[in-house]
């Protein structure tokens, strides 16, 4: 969560300097989440705290990134109403999270909703790399946007149907009264 103030500073500057930059610091923070993770399972030390802070620093950092993206001047950029998307079904999952938290119900994360994590991560980190970058020795070039905006379609269908999956079960579980 720290880094988040890091990368939003560093999008406020232009050009491609600051895109590498804050692509790096993204990098630091999901290998730094992926280890944190990790760790905790290997030497069973997972706590309440950490399952609630964990998805709410990848919620935070994602939805930090892809608003300024959506916000750059330069285009291609990120479509606004993507991110809107992205933020609306993390802040619906979550809402039902809390509520059915309050009536005893937990519901581990699913491994569709691990895999729309991951390839978020990879759309966000394509993202603000975002030019094209020659591949040496060739005539051909990789476009990050290109490839960030071909995982953030996967990760926005993974999401909202991951989405609609946690609301089912976790509607079967809940009285509303």
């Amino acid at each position: 969560m720290g880094l988040v103030p890091v990368i939003v500073v560093t999008l406020m500057r232009s050009g491609r300097e600051a895109r590498v930059v804050a692509g790096l610091v993204f990098f630091v923070a999901c290998v730094t989440d992926f280890l944190d993770g990790w760790l905790a399972r290997r030497r069973a030390s997972t706590t309440a705290l950490g399952q609630f802070l964990d998805p709410l620093a990848d919620k935070l950092i994602i939805a930090a990134v892809l608003i300024m993206l959506a916000a750059q001047p330069q285009e291609p950029r990120v479509p606004a109403w993507m991110v809107v998307l992205v933020v609306v079904r993390e802040l619906a999952v979550t809402g039902l999270r809390g509520i059915a938290s309050s009536e005893g119900v937990r519901l581990p994360a699913q491994e569709l909703g691990k895999y729309k994590t991951i390839f978020q991560m990879l759309a966000v980190e394509a993202l603000l790399l975002h030019y094209r970058y020659p591949i040496p020795a060739t005539q051909l070039a990789v476009d990050f946007h290109a490839g960030g905006m071909l995982f953030l379609w996967v990760a926005l269908v993974l999401g909202i149907w991951s989405g609609v999956d946690y609301h089912v079960r976790i509607l079967r579980h809940v009285r509303f009264d």
